[in-house]
């Protein structure tokens, strides 16, 4: 229903403000003056907010009302799921959030491979975050590229197209333009970008060198933290393929490449424990911090695919990781 033109008036005259009155509100943050008009009677605040300010997320009004940024009728309201009635005055105070300036340039240092007009493949090193996420708002791949880059702020996500584990090491393949992101995710989706991982895992290796883990992998419903191993037929989850090939066995230790077939949350850690070889280092996983490691023993070593925009094909390699060397030493192996 539109606001009828006593609606509009009334709006106008709450939006109005006193330029002459001084104003000592801090300079990040703006004030919103609102008032709730027919069409939003009856609706959640937080709702009602997102309809009239839809510039910002929900999630992110919610945020504020949480934070006691918003009053109604003069009185601070925390409650998002409060319901609001028309001719309610509402005062927003657009305070930012860790969420809403997590997507800031940074100056963090990358070990760029290859780069093109078009993507670039880069070397993550563990204990790097790769998106903004609760706890990680900021020192991220994400703010790390937009840092090298300003034009990536105009691609999604800074163009990062797969992810890696905080704690994993390796390759990642990130696009420069909207073209050739949307190529990559179509790629990636149709299992058309390889990658192959190493790890050192703890046990001897058991039975034939190659094999395949065709395990479907959901939420641990004992530990929602963890991934695991579930039976579709009983519990919600996606199917999950990982080859897994014994490069080295060692008194306590073996070396494995793993090559991905679908991209699922913790997919190699979860498919190793399950097979009784839990990754050095993955305490998630039932691996212990061992051989000097206190991090999983993962890499992403190898990354191939074809130009999302030329079509010829790219092949690229990153060698182990310093701490990883020096585990594979420890635990007497030579590696590759």
């Amino acid at each position: 229903m539109a606001p009828s033109a006593h609606e509009r008036a009334f709006v106008s005259s709450v939006l109005q403000e006193d330029l002459d009155e001084a104003d000592d509100t801090p300079a990040s943050i703006e004030v919103r003056r609102l008032a709730i008009v027919s069409a939003h009677h009856g609706e959640r605040l937080d709702r009602a907010l997102a309809q009239q300010v839809p510039e910002f997320s929900r999630s992110y009004l919610q945020q504020l009302v949480a934070a006691g940024a918003v009053c109604v009728n003069h009185q601070i309201l925390r409650k998002p799921s409060l319901r609001v009635k028309v001719g309610d005055c509402i005062e927003l105070e657009m305070r930012p959030t860790q969420e809403s300036q997590a997507f800031r340039a940074e100056n963090i240092a990358l070990d760029v491979i290859y780069e093109d007009p078009h993507l670039m493949v880069v070397n993550k090193p563990a204990g790097l975050v790769v998106h903004p996420a609760p706890g990680n708002w900021s020192g991220t791949l994400l703010n790390a590229l937009l840092g090298r880059d300003a034009s990536a702020a105009q691609v999604p996500r800074a163009g990062i197209v797969h992810r890696l584990d905080k704690d994993t090491s390796g390759l990642m393949v990130v696009a420069r333009t909207r073209a050739a992101m949307d190529v990559l995710v179509r790629m990636i989706g149709m299992r058309q970008v390889h990658r192959n991982y190493l790890a050192i895992a703890q046990g001897r290796w058991q039975g034939p060198a190659e094999r395949e883990e065709n395990a479907a992998i959901g939420r641990d419903p004992r530990n929602r933290l963890r991934m695991a191993v579930v039976d579709l037929t009983r519990q919600a989850g996606k199917t999950a393929r990982t080859d897994l090939c014994l490069v080295e066995q060692g008194p306590a230790h073996c070396l494995v490449r793993c090559t991905l077939h679908t991209g699922r949350t913790h997919q190699i850690r979860v498919h190793m424990a399950h097979i009784g070889l839990p990754l050095v280092g993955d305490v998630l996983y039932g691996g212990t911090p061992d051989l000097g490691l206190s991090r999983q023993a993962l890499h992403a070593f190898h990354l191939r695919f074809d130009h999302p925009v030329e079509g010829r094909p790219l092949s690229f390699d990153a060698c182990l990781p310093p701490d990883m060397q020096s585990a594979l030493r420890a635990a007497g192996l030579q590696g590759m």
